[in-house]
């Protein structure tokens, strides 16, 4: 059995919220986005807390945002004892320089996994067998660049370009040093690092939640870049991931123009609105996908 983090949905349902969770599967929008500040006020709350089932039941009686940060710390700081029991001696240190790596690459605005982050001169063929470790011990996700938008996805994967995410948006948050307040009020210590929390947190409901492969893809020259891309019913669903309430969707809009006339998703902290060719599903309901 694959184990995974708890979804958001799971996580309101530890919560006591079964009612909210039910509304983000039921076929009554208005209903939802009626609650939709309670909504919010748990999604903040989850992108702290994550869905680590130790963590997640702590919080459940104690909301203690500083106990949950140490207990995340010990889990990272556990993980990477484990690096040193399990990993042949020779990828140790390899392993430990991606893992580190990783809040690194999603803060920059291209997320590309770039070698040179790592140290100079680096290569991937020198940290491959790194990654698969930690992906096989789920402890990363990696989402790979399609070199061309079309169906089947899987045939267009670019497996030398891909993004690297962490097993859990909590844990991401404490590797980073991220503080209750910084997520919860949004404070200005945020807003560099809010997009690569949001992209995490969208990616781990993908992954936890649906039964979707995801992708991404840019464009030449990096013009734009699709945050993820998936195949759904024969055809491509692009999506693009807003960290706020902004309703701008300028890579999905450039790659209609290019690619024709695809049906896109945008995930934001609006409510759920229907444009056209655009829909926006409010972060808290990824699972609608």
């Amino acid at each position: 059995m694959e184990m995974h983090p708890l979804s958001f949905r799971e996580f309101l349902n530890a919560m006591g919220e079964g009612q909210l969770a039910g509304l983000l599967t039921e076929n009554d929008t208005p209903l939802m986005c009626d609650f939709h500040g309670t909504f919010v006020y748990w999604l903040k709350n989850y992108m702290y807390v994550g869905g680590m089932p130790e963590i997640v039941s702590y919080f459940t009686e104690h909301k203690d945002y500083e106990t949950i940060r140490q207990m995340q710390e010990q889990i990272l700081k556990d993980y990477e004892d484990d690096f040193g029991k399990h990993i042949p001696k020779e990828q140790i240190s390899k392993v430990r320089l991606v893992w580190n790596s990783i809040p690194i690459q999603l803060a920059k605005e291209n997320k590309k996994f770039f070698f040179g982050k790592i140290k100079e001169g680096a290569r991937s063929k020198d940290f491959e067998e790194a990654i698969q470790i930690l992906q096989d011990s789920g402890l990363i996700s990696k989402v790979n660049k399609v070199h061309k938008p079309a169906i089947p996805l899987k045939t267009y994967a670019d497996f030398s370009s891909y993004k690297l995410y962490f097993v859990d948006v909590g844990l991401l948050g404490a590797h980073a040093g991220l503080d209750a307040r910084s997520i919860l009020d949004g404070n200005t210590l945020f807003t560099e690092f809010k997009g690569a929390i949001t992209e995490q947190y969208v990616l781990q409901q993908i992954v936890c939640d649906t039964n979707f492969v995801p992708y991404y893809y840019s464009g030449e020259k990096a013009t734009y870049e699709l945050d993820f891309l998936i195949q759904k019913d024969g055809k491509m669903l692009p999506i693009e991931v807003k960290a706020s309430e902004n309703v701008r969707s300028k890579s999905l809009s450039f790659f209609r123009e290019k690619y024709g006339n695809h049906t896109a998703i945008r995930f934001s902290l609006a409510k759920y609105i229907e444009q056209d060719w655009l829909v926006n599903i409010p972060l808290y309901a990824v699972c609608r996908l």
